[in-house]
């Protein structure tokens, strides 16, 4: 790399970009330097989510093209600019999926931001952290707890964040029965947070490696995701970008139960059944993105109870590797992009 004497980093960064659907490449671009109000970050890890899929193959529409994705990236402050206010360089922070609101339409000022009809993510809307550097709006990035490696911490940026709202938006009662429909990263971070509080949950998943794993976690069952749950639930969470499971899900909720769909994509849903799937006041419920409160909420919750994330490292050189084996249900638990240092 050459350096730039100006700012005393260097003037390219490695970084891997999407220059079109299907595609994913490795480039060497500039290294961004901070807006007013943004921390640089050398990226240390970062968390390879299945969202990243949606972009590199397209089932999200590109908001910029070509984009460096990624949106779970762990690292240090290195500049800041003029009206960024945070921790000094050196300091270790996360660069999470919601990057900027607009802070004053209806939604951002009852505390529904995430909601935000302006609102802008890493990786999609942004350049993201599957580069040496990326920067953050200083608002919008985490203080991260200790006791946690950059790899552990990555995947709790996005998979832990929005597992945790998709938990609050089931309604899960005090120590109810929770069916969680396929389990990658997300899934497996949100089924500890929910045993931690009680719940018995019930993993329904194709692979059998995730099923294994899911009963290391203390499920109390582990099946295939077409299968009858053990008993009715009280509440579910659909991770798995699947429309058909569904019908799947809804039929196996109790009367009064809710259907959380935690995913930013879903194939199409096939047609329901009023009465098998949707009475006795069975409700479904979407999840869009999170709020910076949400974010807070379950980071501070890891501080407190240490929660076990199962990562998979790649080398940066194999993110197109870590997304193939992603969409391949190759990878246990979650992937995670390290960064030499």
């Amino acid at each position: 790399m050459t350096t730039d004497a100006n700012a005393d980093l260097p003037a390219t960064m490695r970084a891997w970009v999407v220059p079109a659907p299907g595609r994913i490449e490795q480039v060497e671009l500039p290294v961004p330097r901070p807006a007013e109000d943004e921390l640089l970050i050398r990226v240390r890890a970062c968390g390879v989510c299945r969202t990243d899929l949606h972009v590199r193959d397209g089932d999200l529409p590109p908001h910029r093209s070509p984009v460096v994705p990624g949106h779970e990236a762990v690292g240090e402050v290195v500049a800041a600019g003029s009206r960024a206010h945070g921790p000094g360089p050196g300091v270790r922070l996360g660069v999470p999926w919601l990057r900027r609101t607009c802070g004053h339409c209806r939604y951002c000022l009852r505390g529904q931001e995430n909601l935000c009809p302006s609102s802008e993510y890493t990786g999609w809307d942004a350049d993201g952290g599957y580069a040496e550097y990326v920067t953050v709006p200083a608002a919008y990035a985490y203080e991260l707890p200790s006791g946690y490696t950059d790899e552990e911490l990555a995947p709790l940026l996005c998979a832990g964040i929005i597992g945790y709202r998709a938990l609050r938006r089931a309604d899960l009662p005090p120590g109810g029965r929770l069916g969680i429909y396929g389990f990658g990263g997300s899934a497996h971070l949100t089924a500890q947070v929910a045993i931690d509080q009680g719940a018995v949950v019930h993993v329904l998943t194709r692979s059998p490696a995730a099923q294994t794993l899911a009963l290391e976690l203390g499920a109390a069952s582990a099946n295939d995701s077409y299968d009858r749950p053990p008993e009715p639930l009280d509440a579910a969470i659909l991770f798995a970008p699947v429309g058909q499971l569904v019908p799947v899900a809804l039929e196996a909720l109790d009367a009064g139960g809710t259907l959380s769909i935690a995913g930013i994509y879903l194939s199409d849903i096939p047609s329901l059944d009023y009465d098998r799937h949707l009475f006795r006041e069975r409700t479904m419920r979407s999840v869009t993105a999170n709020t910076r409160e949400d974010g807070r909420e379950f980071l501070a919750a890891a501080a407190e109870d240490r929660i076990s994330a199962t990562v998979t490292p790649y080398p940066f050189d194999r993110a197109d590797a870590a997304l193939d084996d992603l969409a391949a249900d190759r990878v246990n638990g979650v992937a995670v992009l390290t960064m030499p240092q």
